[in-house]
């Protein structure tokens, strides 16, 4: 079906059909568009009281038409704003932008506001800095010594659901380690919400303490985990203890192809923005931990339609 906006017509019949009670999916198939077109269309143009007016729901779809036609101007409360959200939730511009489209907040473009943080930078500025990659594309290095993990089954034996995130339940795990490789933390990602789990591992990348903690991090969601996709790392060696405990299946990515864990690769990315590189993890107790995982789970993704992670994981839960 298709999704173009609705003509004054469409707005006569969604009204008539409404006034004898027909339901939206049934009012979605006589237009022939969306049932999310519809729902939104009454949500949005509806009069104060409830009821919906097709002429009143006309001149609200113009004003708001002919307002999205003048360029906006970066004012005060928007650079309030911001600057705000950069520093104290950590949002990236197209989150800043996206949220604010949701919520109904008039907001210049994500371009807009990158301009705004590049200017502040030339200007002595520290703006920059709350930015995820500083402004910078880094590149990684590659290569490295092989690891061989007994029994290890293959990401390509993976069902193709798992790749089109077409199932709840689907993880990637990961760890990011501290100065000297002595420290570590474990995080682990939901494919399908991008919700996430970190938690920090007294042993550091020590196996059979990092089975134990996925376990205990996992068991109450056991249900919920029908996958798991891990790296070649030696601290998932005890994968067996792991599948057998939740009764999951457990992958692993080719050598050097993080992008087939991509999901957790970035969320990494977003844990940096609290420790950085080089930053001994002793600093960050399990409440800072928690409060990280709190505040990266709180985040609208662009990816979720600008919804954050907590919302979609907790209502999917069976």
């Amino acid at each position: 079906m298709k999704k173009s906006q609705l003509t004054l017509e469409q707005r006569y019949q969604i009204q008539a059909l409404l006034s004898i009670k027909t339901k939206q999916k049934d009012i979605a198939i006589e237009l022939g568009k969306d049932k999310s077109v519809i729902s939104r269309e009454i949500r949005r143009n509806r009069r104060p009281k409830g009821r919906y007016n097709a002429h009143y729901a006309q001149e609200l779809y113009n004003i708001r038409k002919e307002r999205l036609k003048r360029p906006r101007k970066l004012t005060d409360a928007m650079k309030a704003k911001i600057i705000r959200e950069l520093k104290e939730d950590h949002y990236s511009p197209e989150q800043i932008k996206g949220s604010a489209d949701k919520a109904g907040i008039a907001m210049v473009s994500h371009e807009r506001i990158y301009q705004l943080i590049r200017a502040d930078k030339e200007q002595g500025g520290n703006l920059y800095t709350y930015t995820r990659h500083l402004l910078k594309h880094r590149k990684r290095p590659i290569g490295g010594k092989k690891v061989v993990i007994k029994n290890r089954r293959s990401i390509h034996d993976r069902p193709s659901l798992i790749d089109e995130k077409k199932r709840f339940g689907d993880w990637e795990i990961d760890t990011i380690v501290g100065p000297n490789n002595k420290e570590a933390i474990l995080t682990i990602v939901e494919r399908q919400t991008g919700f996430l789990m970190m938690q920090k591992l007294p042993k550091g990348k020590n196996a059979l303490a990092l089975a134990k903690c996925v376990v205990n991090m996992m068991a109450p969601f056991k249900n919920n985990v029908h996958s798991i996709t891990a790296d070649n790392g030696t601290e998932f060696a005890a994968h067996q203890r792991i599948s057998k405990k939740l009764q999951t299946d457990f992958f692993f990515a080719d050598p050097y192809a993080s992008w087939q864990r991509g999901l957790n690769e970035y969320t990494n990315k977003l844990i940096r923005q609290y420790i950085p590189k080089k930053q001994p993890f002793n600093q960050y107790n399990d409440q800072h931990i928690r409060m990280i995982q709190t505040k990266i789970n709180s985040r609208p993704r662009k990816k979720l339609n600008f919804l954050p992670p907590k919302d979609l994981f907790f209502s999917s839960l069976t």
